[in-house]
């Protein structure tokens, strides 16, 4: 299963990005033997649109016409669900076993995610209900899923 990341706006060069790649390299090193294999970030620029709405559903846009019947779409934010390092791993695991040929985890804009897209989503993923830059999500997203592998594999990186 091709896993990728669509995340509105730029990350700048800097020490986020490079902790970001850090572990978007280790996913990417780890996951190929697993049937995860890392399909890329995708940054859309930031909606100019004159209203929040608008923002919203032309980013959204955006992000579906990546999308065919066998992906499978996690949006982050923070009013979703809380999940453990396992249970993120395993619901990994299920889309994969399920034979979905991507996924996408989509960190919104500024304004977050469209009403209609949060309900088309497979999933709605929360790293906790504080508001954090974008630059600090796609860390831990990065993380997470480098974690994940190692969940999947039996690696000691997480400990219970």
């Amino acid at each position: 299963m091709r896993i990728v990341i669509h995340a509105v706006g730029r990350m700048k060069a800097g020490p986020e990005a490079e902790l970001c790649d850090r572990y978007l390299d280790r996913f990417r090193r780890a996951g190929g033997s697993l049937g995860l294999q890392f399909g890329g970030v995708l940054e859309p620029v930031e909606s100019r649109a004159s209203s929040v709405a608008l923002r919203k559903r032309e980013e959204a846009g955006k992000l579906l016409s990546h999308l065919d019947a066998s992906s499978a779409l996690i949006l982050l934010d923070e009013r979703g669900k809380d999940m453990t390092s396992p249970a993120f791993a395993d619901r990994l695991g299920r889309f994969r076993d399920d034979g979905l040929s991507s996924l996408v985890l989509a960190i919104g804009g500024p304004d977050g995610h469209d009403a209609e897209l949060r309900e088309k989503a497979d999933m709605v993923l929360s790293f906790g209900q504080a508001t954090f830059p974008h630059q600090i999500v796609r860390i831990l997203l990065a993380e997470q899923l480098y974690r994940a592998t190692t969940i999947l594999s039996g690696h000691p990186y997480h400990r219970a």
